[in-house]
């Protein structure tokens, strides 16, 4: 073992530069990885830290017992609670104060008339609870208000919309109110809750504004006396309060906000950044692998002098590892900080660019420090474990041999094996998008089809190579084919090379390819149901935003361009027990702006007892034409509606229809998601569009688009997950390119007198720059054109995946140009990943290069 030891430290002081790649590419997986934990900790604790900051004077919250919670949320909608009952709680004994909390949208409009935030965190309103304990937010500037029109708002929003005291501004709830501002609030000491913007009112003013009927709020908070725990005051609540009403502990209502927040938006953010690091680990697996396979076949004679002085093949072996447990233990050491500065960067970043996060100083747990450095250490070792013992099978006699070039190539073998790799990717992929709709099996044949690239690599590289190269001949001469002949001297080489620019590219492309089918179906959706040709709309995405004022759909088909004009607006109900969204409009005008397919039954007598809903969902619910429904409101009531049509096209109408005179008695804070608008026969759309803005901007001015804007907006939110994408996925093009430069390096190393020769017959050293050059590139263009290939087709999978297990049609789209600019990125990568060892190649001394064995 000493001799072994001894062994690999005078190789990595005499070869350190070998390894240079294999430290770079361990340390950026390790740091990303580090980083992805790092910041999930960090998140977290901010979340735990803000939430307790809400509650921490609330010793109980009295709220609604019971949810109604639609498909695809998790947080469910809960009645309000009557604000009588605060007499009740003052009564009780261990209560020392009680007060109702409203809560609702309220979006403000700055200075320069653009609403504030709404991209994403939520834009809220509520009163002003003026028992200092019990609000969340103190005043840090001003007073309170103590008249209608008058709020207080966090100073964050204050700065975002160039707001002061004393300014009259705009709140849309969503009904626009104008609001005189009297006060700046701070949350726990800092300008806002993270990037949430809050505006309070009186208690007056929030019920008018804020609820269906005065006397409602969405909870009571309530404060301890002297010696009472949370515990005991929650249960001496419940003995009290009305069936249907509950009392849980401020702790507990604070861990069900986090909970919410780790369920719905920390496990997955968390969990795209952890894919990522994957993928960079995965790259940087082919690196490594490729590092120690060239180094290995270039020490073929040392170790086969080392066995031939009696050395044993374990010796060797061990070396090997031993070298590769150094390098790893060093790069994931190292990485480990460089983990903590992405950590830092992401958390200077995102809030940046608006997402929601708490602000606080890192959080670096064992775990998020100890998981990172055995990944880099097992990544390492385990990409060099075949090497190595490849090294040490190293016969003493092949250090009588020549040259130690390794020649390998692609075996009969690996290209059968590979075959029925790829046959077996087909056959479960199509299976599971095309016959079952399976997204495991789907998953499964992807994975296979990745493996079976990865097999083929070698067998496909001659070819695509030759295929690839060809050009060169023509356009770059004898230095294009000596660049061509370089890159087919090793098959298995260059397809180990470009497998791992093929894996980064290969997942730009399927997030290119899935982007533009989404992107696609919008259009496809709009085009297909929009009948209309001006909408006035809401945020595409995030919680924020105050919704569209009701008032808004009528004001606009007043006025004489305009033939129709429906706001739909949303609510939320139990159809036979099933929670459901219910879409609440005009089902007469509806069906003449958006296409809703065939019609059995009629829109036009849905009344207050009548619901439409589509043919999918009657299907479920076993519901027909003039069946019975029964719908339970989140107020507690129960009616029976009449199944009065059934239509065939959901998409954006909605599955279920009622009126807004069946949805009034159990409103809550009533709004409108979007209000579509046909003009009259002659209107160009220009002055329809100018007509419906005039009107929007009396009701806190929405935004007014035409239907192919509204239908690019609705996309809108695809582009910054794009963009979002592309920066993280950066990180294994890096890696591959380390991975390049660094195979290349080793090349032209163990070439040393080939190049020497080849200068002295009078090869210039800018000819051999373009050769090592354009050698680059061909392995970068085998890359790129297997990773566009298999990205192409793992974009298909996912998309007809997607249309299988969704309700919504899906439409397949190839994005030519953006594939395009895929491709150029990968050559132009393999271009910049040849210039070092151009350069180091052109500065060989001739005679000496001649001289190397």
């Amino acid at each position: 073992m000493n001799a072994s030891l001894r062994i690999s430290a005078a190789s990595l002081r005499t070869h350190k530069r070998r390894f240079a790649g294999t430290f770079l590419a361990v340390l950026l997986g390790v740091a990303f990885l580090a980083g992805t934990l790092v910041m999930g900790d960090t998140l977290r604790a901010g979340f735990d830290t803000m939430f307790g900051n809400a509650t921490k004077g609330t010793d109980a919250v009295v709220r609604s017992a019971d949810t109604i919670t639609t498909p695809g949320e998790s947080q469910g909608v809960r009645r309000p609670v009557d604000t009588g009952l605060v007499k009740t709680i003052e009564k009780t004994p261990g209560v020392a104060a009680a007060v109702p909390d409203i809560q609702g949208a309220g979006q403000l409009v700055g200075s320069d008339g653009k609403p504030i935030g709404g991209q994403g965190p939520p834009t809220l309103a509520g009163n002003w609870i003026e028992d200092p304990k019990l609000n969340a937010y103190q005043l840090a500037e001003g007073r309170a208000p103590s008249k209608s029109g008058e709020v207080v708002v966090n100073r964050g929003a204050a700065k975002k919309g160039d707001l002061k005291i004393g300014d009259t501004t705009t709140l849309r709830t969503p009904d626009p109110v104008k609001v005189t501002i009297v006060g700046l609030a701070t949350f726990g000491g800092e300008d806002g809750m993270a990037q949430v913007t809050f505006t309070a009112m009186t208690q007056a003013d929030a019920e008018k504004y804020l609820t269906a009927k005065p006397g409602e709020a969405a909870s009571i908070r309530v404060r301890a006396g002297p010696g009472v725990s949370q515990r005991q005051l929650a249960d001496d609540l419940t003995i009290v309060l009305p069936k249907g009403v509950e009392a849980i502990t401020g702790q507990e209502s604070a861990q069900e906000n986090t909970d919410m927040i780790s369920s719905q938006f920390l496990t997955i953010f968390t969990t795209f950044l952890l894919v990522f690091s994957g993928i960079a680990l995965l790259v940087a697996t082919f690196s490594i692998h490729n590092t120690f396979a060239i180094v290995v076949a270039q020490r073929t004679r040392e170790n086969a002098l080392l066995r031939a002085l009696g050395a044993s093949r374990r010796q060797i072996t061990v070396s090997t590892l031993v070298e590769a447990s150094v390098v790893a233990v060093t790069a994931s050491v190292v990485g480990l900080a460089g983990g903590i500065g992405v950590a830092a960067g992401l958390q200077a970043l995102f809030p940046a660019i608006g997402f929601p996060f708490p602000e606080g100083n890192l959080v670096i747990s064992g775990l998020s420090m100890l998981l990172p450095l055995a990944v880099g250490i097992v990544v390492c070792l385990g990409s060099a474990l075949l090497p190595a013992a490849r090294a040490g099978r190293t016969a003493p006699l092949a250090a009588l041999r020549e040259t130690a070039v390794d020649q390998s190539g692609a075996s009969r073998g690996r290209a059968l094996a590979g075959g029925a790799l790829a046959a077996l990717a087909i056959a479960l992929t199509l299976t599971g998008v095309l016959a079952s709709t399976s997204l495991w099996l789907a998953g499964l044949g992807a994975v296979l089809a990745l493996a079976a690239f990865v097999v083929l690599g070698p067998v496909a590289s001659s070819t695509a190579v030759r295929v690839l190269g060809s050009p060169l001949d023509k356009l770059r001469g004898v230095t294009g084919g000596l660049a061509r002949r370089n890159a087919l001297r090793s098959p298995k080489r260059t397809a180990a090379t470009a497998s791992a620019l093929m894996i980064g590219v290969a997942v730009v492309s399927l997030f290119t390819v899935f982007g533009a089918s989404l992107k696609a179906t919008m259009d496809q959706t709009v085009s297909r149901s929009f009948a209309g040709d001006v909408a006035v709309s809401t945020p595409s995405f995030g919680a924020g935003g105050s919704g569209l004022s009701p008032k808004l759909a009528p004001a606009i088909a007043r006025q004489p361009t305009v033939e129709n004009a429906v706001g739909l607006g949303r609510g939320v109900a139990e159809v036979n027990g099933k929670g459901r969204a219910l879409t609440v409009t005009d089902p007469v005008t509806l069906g003449k702006v958006f296409d809703l397919g065939d019609v059995r039954g009629s829109l036009n007598d849905l009344g207050t007892d009548g619901l439409a809903l589509t043919r999918k969902e009657a299907d479920k619910q076993h519901l027909t034409t003039g069946d019975t429904a029964q719908l339970a409101f989140t107020d507690g009531k129960k009616e029976n509606f009449t199944v009065r049509a059934v239509y065939g096209r959901s998409e954006l109408a909605g599955d279920y229809i009622i009126t807004r005179a069946a949805w009034a008695p159990h409103r809550t804070q009533d709004s409108d998601t979007l209000v579509a608008v046909s003009l009259r026969n002659g209107v160009s759309t220009a002055d329809g569009k100018a007509a419906v803005r005039k009107v929007a901007e009396q009701y806190g001015n929405p935004e007014v688009q035409t239907r192919d804007e509204y239908a690019q907006s609705s996309a809108g939110g695809i582009d910054m997950m794009l963009t979002l994408v592309y920066a993280l996925l950066a990180l294994a093009v890096l890696i591959a390119l380390l991975g390049i430069a660094n195979t290349l390096t080793l090349a032209i190393h163990e070439r040393t007198r080939e190049l020497g020769l080849l200068r002295a017959v009078g090869q210039t050293r800018a000819q051999l720059r373009a050769m090592v050059r354009w050698e680059s590139v061909l392995v970068a263009a085998f890359g790129t054109a297997g990773g566009l290939a298999l990205g192409a087709f793992l974009g298909w999978v996912l998309v007809r995946a997607s249309d299988g297990a969704s309700d919504s049609a899906f439409a397949f789209a190839l994005p030519p140009v953006r594939l395009a600019v895929v491709a150029l990125v990968g050559l132009a990568a393999g271009a910049l990943a040849g210039l070092r060892p151009a350069r180091r190649a052109a500065r060989l001394d001739v005679l000496r290069a001649i001289a190397t064995e």
